[in-house]
């Protein structure tokens, strides 16, 4: 799935192409794109506007359209922009005056544009699905911390919640946990303060350099000239099972968290001893449960 740094790079491949063109005419080939709404009602919605700016919140590309019109763009796992009238599974068409034809390519059909009308209901929209963004001030290893101390879920998990971090993905969550030498598993709760800080350098960093690399390839990520990125390159150790650990040699195991594959040094990253088990019904945080058939404590005066 595109995260963070391949949305990144296609908004800012994108954004010279259509910033301040208008949207004459939005073409969908394949009406999942538009649900809930009908095509022609999204369509009817979006054509005519001025595309004002091409933004990004998380792993979703903002249209913002004029007169307060978004069109909000997620990939999902297959989904991708070209810069060309025609492409294998094409499923949206957007054309603008004065521009290439941009065609939206999904071979899974997962990819979805949703509207929002007003910018209170774009807050509303990314509000609900969204916390903070890794490259914003307020990303600060005290709002990590205190994210952190709300969530008992292993660390990997923890990072892939979009509404806790906007746009980090599987990964990027495994990159910045070898960069910040925390085992995927260890509960999140449990990590120590100098972790989380080393934690928050480490999800800037890995993001950083993915965009640099303009995204990782792959599968059918492309930008929209069709380039392929080039991250993969420098994965440590996404996708490296059986190879070397690039700084102590030790071989990266694949484990899966949370129904996701993930790939960790063992050696850098150690694994936590014990993994707290969830608390039984009944039970209040860090107390054991009463036992069946007992009466509860009275209360000290």
């Amino acid at each position: 799935m595109p995260e963070l740094p391949e949305v990144e790079t296609i908004r800012r491949h994108l954004a010279p192409h259509v910033e301040g063109r208008r949207l004459t005419r939005l073409e969908i080939l394949d009406p999942r794109f538009a649900l809930p709404l009908a095509p022609a009602a999204l369509a009817a919605a979006v054509e005519g506007r001025t595309v004002e700016r091409l933004g990004r919140r998380g792993k979703y590309l903002v249209w913002e359209l004029a007169g307060e019109a978004f069109l909000l763009l997620h990939l999902r796992m297959t989904g991708t922009l070209l810069l060309a009238s025609a492409a294998d599974y094409s499923r949206v068409r957007f054309y603008l005056d004065g521009a290439p034809v941009l065609t939206f390519s999904d071979p899974r059909r997962f990819g979805t544009g949703e509207l929002a009308l007003g910018r209170p209901a774009l807050e509303a929209f990314l509000g609900a699905r969204l916390g903070v963004e890794p490259f914003d001030p307020a990303f600060t290893p005290a709002h990590l911390l205190a994210l952190t101390r709300a969530s008992r879920t292993p660390v990997k998990s923890f990072l892939l919640d979009q509404t806790r971090i906007a746009g980090v993905g599987n990964i990027y969550a495994d990159e910045a946990l070898h960069r910040a030498r925390i085992h995927p598993l260890r509960p999140a709760d449990r990590l120590r303060r100098p972790q989380v800080v080393a934690l928050r350098d480490a999800v800037v960093a890995a993001l950083a350099a993915g965009v640099e690399a303009k995204g990782a390839t792959i599968d059918d990520f492309r930008h929209p000239d069709g380039v392929q990125g080039s991250f993969q390159d420098e994965f440590l150790v996404h996708r490296r099972a059986g190879e070397p650990c690039p700084s102590c040699g030790t071989l990266v195991r694949k484990l899966v968290v949370g129904g996701r594959g993930t790939y960790v040094c063992e050696t850098c990253q150690p694994r936590p001893r014990t993994a707290r088990p969830p608390d039984p019904p009944g039970a209040r945080p860090g107390r054991p449960a009463p036992a069946p058939g007992s009466r509860p404590a009275a209360p000290r005066r």
